[in-house]
Formats: C-alpha cells, sequence, structure tokens
C-alpha cells in the first residue's frame, strides 16, 4: 500500500514550519549567523593587546622610523608631505594584514585542536559560515583602521578627504584578504604551512603594493605589472579617500577590488560548502 503521510500538510512545530527541504530556521539562519559572527568578533577583542593595540604600534613605529630616516629629506610626494602620502598605505596594509590574520589563524587554530567539528556541526550553510567569519575581519580590519586615523588626526592633523571613500576601500580590503584567509587557512593544515602562506604571498603583496611610494617612480614594466595587483588599489584608493590624490582612478579601483573579492570570496564558499580539507 502507498504511504500517505508525505503527502500531508506540514505542522508547525515551536513557531516553525517544517517541510522536506526546508531547515526549521528558514532560508537564512540568522541566530547561527549572529552567533558565528559574534564568536569570532569575541574571539580577538578578548585579546586585543595582541590584536588591536599591537598593529597600531606597528603603525606608528612605521611612521616614525620613516619621518626620521626619510621624512627630512623628503620632498613633497604627489603634492602632500611624505608622511601624509606613507600613512594610507601603512593603514591599509595593516588592516589587510589583521583581516588575513584573524580568518585564517581562526580556521587553522580549529583544524589543528581538532574543534572544527564545532561550526561544521551546527545547521551553518557554507554561505552563512562564510559571512561568519568575513564579519569578523570586517570588523577587526575597520576597529583597526578607526585607531589609526584617530593618531592620524591627533598628530598630523591629517582629515580625510572623502571619508566615505575611504571607508569603503577599508571595508573591500578587510573582505578581500578576509576571504583569501578563509582560503588559506581551509588550505593549511599546520602553523608552519600557514606562515609560509604569509610570508611568501600575503607580506609581499602588502609590501610591494605601493604602501611606501608612487607607482609612478617604477620602471614601465613593474608599473604595467602593479595595474593587475588588487591591492595596489586598495592601498590608492585608501589613498585617494585620506588625501584626495591617487595614481589611478579611484572607481575603477573600486570595481576591480570588487570583482577580486567577489572572486575570492566565491572560491571560500566553494570550499566551505564542499568541506574541502574540512571534513574527515
Amino acid at each position: 500500500m502507498r504511504d500517505h503521510s508525505s503527502d500531508q500538510p506540514s505542522k508547525p512545530l515551536n513557531g516553525y514550519q517544517i517541510s522536506l527541504g526546508e531547515r526549521r530556521f528558514g532560508r537564512i539562519n540568522w541566530l547561527g549567523l549572529q552567533t558565528l559572527a559574534g564568536r569570532e568578533v569575541t574571539r580577538f577583542l578578548v585579546v586585543w593587546t595582541q590584536t588591536l593595540l599591537a598593529p597600531l604600534m606597528t603603525a606608528a613605529l612605521f611612521l616614525m622610523i620613516f619621518n626620521l630616516a626619510i621624512g627630512p629629506r623628503r620632498g613633497d610626494v604627489m603634492g602632500v608631505p611624505f608622511l601624509h602620502f606613507l600613512a594610507p598605505g601603512i593603514m591599509m596594509m595593516t588592516v589587510i594584514q589583521n583581516a588575513f590574520a584573524n580568518t585564517s589563524s581562526s580556521i587553522v587554530i580549529s583544524k589543528v585542536q581538532g574543534n572544527i567539528v564545532d561550526t561544521l556541526m551546527p545547521p551553518l550553510s557554507g554561505l552563512e559560515i562564510l559571512l561568519g567569519y568575513l564579519a569578523g575581519a570586517v570588523v577587526r580590519g575597520t576597529l583597526v583602521a578607526c585607531g589609526i586615523g584617530l593618531g592620524l588626526a591627533l598628530v598630523l592633523q591629517m582629515i580625510p578627504a572623502h571619508p566615505l571613500v575611504a571607508l569603503v576601500f577599508i571595508v573591500q580590503g578587510a573582505l578581500f584578504l578576509g576571504g583569501l584567509g578563509i582560503v588559506a587557512g581551509v588550505f593549511a593544515d599546520k602553523f608552519d604551512q600557514m606562515a609560509a602562506i604569509t610570508n611568501f604571498i600575503v607580506t609581499p603583496l602588502a609590501f610591494l603594493s605601493g604602501t611606501f611610494y608612487s607607482v609612478q617612480a617604477l620602471p614601465p614594466v613593474l608599473r604595467t605589472l602593479s595595474q593587475f595587483n588588487p591591492v595596489f588599489y586598495l592601498i590608492d584608493g585608501l589613498r585617494f579617500g585620506m588625501i584626495g590624490t591617487s595614481d589611478s582612478p579611484p572607481f575603477v579601483g573600486m570595481m576591480i577590488c570588487s570583482g577580486a573579492s567577489f572572486g575570492i570570496c566565491l572560491l571560500a564558499w566553494l570550499m566551505l560548502r564542499s568541506g574541502y580539507r574540512l571534513k574527515a
């Protein structure tokens, strides 16, 4: 005999409508997403001296050393004092390094300690896990940028020329490197693999993308190669937002950074959705 139980309409249970192929939490598990995002934010806030204060001190040291070593003998760059030119590059470098570290360290530590299952077992989709991790990266990157910006305003009287443009590029930088951190964290199984990715990919991208110089000073070949580097547009776009001048049109940089962020986040989503190198 045919079982007609599957033909019966689903009944509400504890306020949720349950049916075949539909999660009891609806299309988006907002509670789970909020919990994961809160965990990622709390994870770096409880060690704020390491995750927030230390990057601010590092940025301040960079500015102080460059000012002492080069500043007095260096003329204006792109029509502004050298430290004003340098500050946005150091700010973006700090943002992307911290965004990358937040997502990559969270995943690698969970894998090494064996508790990555605590993230995979709850009813969270790959997109929800991605957004939860990215939330931590964006909040950490934005807080670091705000701290550096406050210091620049107090010490150098440096006020952003285009605050909204600066904020957009800060968020895009955190999204791009946060997504890259997820990809690296999923791929790496040990801390030394993560260190290799940081030292040979992230650090060169941060240092060799116009942080300390204008790309107009580069030889033509290197200048052309810089046009294919999304981090160059992140730094250049933030420089426009802070001092009102840049090497490339900010709208073009915004489009390129948006495409790069979408591409890397799409790859991260596919990895999380399939459980690549996460599920035993």
